[in-house]
């Protein structure tokens, strides 16, 4: 088996074109990228596709449906014997097109829904978009198509976290994915949103609650890129068994990342201008994956080379060898180079055993291109100083700020023994 075939996975951006202005969107979505693939193009890109290996495909935006010839896109997916996935905004999805989806052959899709209605259209931009969300749940659900969803967890949808879990559990949800906001795009330029990493420590136990609660209701949640790391609820997180905790970056192992004018990249979120192998216009994708050192500097995983990038924390961190520094997306994005993962659980509370407190300052703004980053300070200071004052003091977040559901127990929960690490 040749090497390119460690690639199975692709999610596929298909426009830049969106019908939302969310303003934490990474890619800075809106308007269409200059010279975005063709028809023929894309079709000829799903067959690359198909040729070195991969095994599904989620289409993205942008938002993917105001690409013309989507559809076509993705039933050529799907008769290239690819599954087909969709994530979307849902913004617009009626019952003709779920059906039109049906037919096209998309099996799954993920809704974008970040906190109860007021948070989600101050989010997304614009009102009415939390209410089309539901619309299209119900609509994909009346087409046959299975559907979650995803949410974005920063100060201001954390504290509706259960009562949002509920709501989209009632929707008929079968999985749910969360994932930290980061500083990537829109969300560098509004970072007052973002969780400081000792808030975590609150984060966590909140999470772990839902999650076990959705479990013993039939809904899967999926933990993120940038949730978890060896803290007391990692097997939780990912799924439950002896083999569930992260393992390390992905990109370029089992992933890949392809913009709408033909960018190639180890992993979908990653910046574009540090980790672009390639574009399908010059190369093959076959050659980008096997020769390029963006789809390849995670082959040193497992390897005395495999840690050579860390530093900070990460570098003396015990599951170093295991862990790489995390999300190198979630890394990169505060630093503007991977290695050293402020959004861990572990580091959160080592550092709190050690009496240390970090935070996260911007120093340098991102400069405003689609998936561009700023560059944060990472301060250390004693754990129970006082937190100095600012215009955002009433978006900090902390447990006693979560809504709980009415009925739910909400003390120290004793079933929550998922344990990844030696806490």
């Amino acid at each position: 088996m040749t090497e390119y075939r460690r690639i199975s996975y692709a999610v596929w951006e298909i426009t830049l074109k969106c019908n939302l202005a969310c303003q934490h969107c990474g890619s800075r979505a809106g308007h269409n990228r200059t010279e975005e693939l063709s028809t023929e193009e894309a079709l000829n890109l799903v067959q690359q596709m198909a040729e070195v290996g991969i095994k599904e495909v989620t289409i993205i935006g942008g938002e993917a449906f105001l690409r013309p010839d989507w559809l076509e896109i993705a039933q050529a997916i799907t008769k290239a014997g690819m599954i087909c996935g969709m994530t979307t905004g849902g913004y617009g999805i009626t019952l003709e097109t779920a059906h039109r989806m049906k037919e096209a052959g998309i099996k799954v899709v993920s809704v974008s829904v970040d906190g109860l209605e007021e948070t989600h259209d101050y989010q997304r931009g614009k009102q009415g978009s939390w209410q089309w969300a539901f619309k299209t749940m119900s609509n994909l659900k009346e087409a046959g198509i299975a559907f979650g969803c995803n949410t974005q967890i920063n100060r201001l949808s954390a504290p509706e976290f259960p009562l949002l879990y509920e709501r989209l559990r009632d929707a008929g949800i079968f999985a749910w994915q969360v994932q930290l906001t980061v500083p990537m795009g829109r969300a560098a330029d509004n970072n007052h949103i973002l969780l400081q990493p000792y808030e975590l420590l609150d984060i966590y136990p909140m999470i772990a609650k839902v999650t076990q609660r959705a479990k013993q209701e039939g809904v899967r949640v999926q933990a993120g890129n940038n949730i978890g790391y060896y803290g007391p609820y990692e097997r939780l997180f990912r799924g439950g068994d002896a083999w569930s905790f992260w393992q390390g970056c992905s990109a370029g192992l089992s992933a890949l990342g392809i913009e709408a004018d033909g960018a190639i990249k180890g992993c979908p979120s990653l910046p574009t201008s540090a980790y672009t192998g390639g574009n399908i216009r010059d190369h093959s994708l076959r050659t980008i994956i096997e020769e390029t050192e963006e789809l390849r500097f995670n082959l040193g995983a497992g390897t005395p080379q495999g840690t050579d990038h860390l530093w900070g924390f990460c570098k003396t961190c015990e599951f170093a060898e295991l862990c790489r520094g995390g999300c190198s997306w979630t890394a990169h994005v505060f630093f503007d180079r991977r290695g050293n993962n402020p959004y861990c659980h572990h580091r959160a509370l080592t550092q709190e055993k050690n009496g240390i407190r970090e935070r996260v300052v911007l120093k340098h703004q991102a400069e405003g291109s689609p998936f561009d980053n700023g560059v944060f300070e990472l301060i250390e200071e004693p754990f129970n100083s006082p937190l100095p004052e600012d215009n955002n003091d009433q978006l900090r977040f902390s447990a006693d700020k979560i809504k709980w559901p009415a009925g739910w127990e909400t003390g120290k929960d004793k079933t929550l023994s998922f344990v990844g690490s030696n806490h």
